[in-house]
């Protein structure tokens, strides 16, 4: 299993800060599953807004970071010849849970699998947590494009 710090996953995926929500990922396995991890800090750019002074981080922002922790373990494991001048667009989503709110200060783990891949287009389904409490979960799809 490899991991990848923050350098490489910006050498995969085309998200920049503040949209980059993914710090590192750990417990790869080759196009099947990975644990992302992303440090939910006081600074992040929601807290003020979402809510304040009593910050939540936004459902669809966790949707996200599931997202683009399965675009990098996609392009880590595909040919880079294959993945080069590509990006990953996420098509739909299936199914979304929040069960507990995420409260800046904490270490949230993105555990992601593949669930099947039929050409460009992948299915995926991930679990977040706290401290081994479940926060969220979702089943979503995503294709592969060409850069314009």
């Amino acid at each position: 299993m490899s991991t990848l710090n923050k350098q490489d996953i910006i050498n995969l995926l085309p998200h920049r800060e503040p949209m980059l929500l993914v710090d590192e990922i750990k417990d790869i396995i080759k196009l099947t599953s990975a644990t992302g991890i992303l440090n939910v800090k006081k600074e992040s750019f929601f807290v003020d807004g979402h809510f304040p002074g009593q910050p939540v981080m936004p459902g669809v922002l966790i949707v996200e970071a599931f997202g683009q922790t399965a675009a990098a373990l996609t392009a880590h494991g595909i040919d880079k010849s294959t993945y080069e001048n590509k990006l990953v667009f996420l098509m739909g989503v299936e199914k979304a849970r929040f069960r507990n709110p995420v409260i800046p200060d904490c270490k949230l783990l993105l555990k992601i699998e593949a669930i099947r891949s039929h050409g460009r287009v992948w299915k995926y389904k991930g679990e977040a947590f706290v401290d081994d409490k479940k926060m969220a979960d979702a089943i979503w799809s995503a294709t592969i494009v060409d850069k314009k």
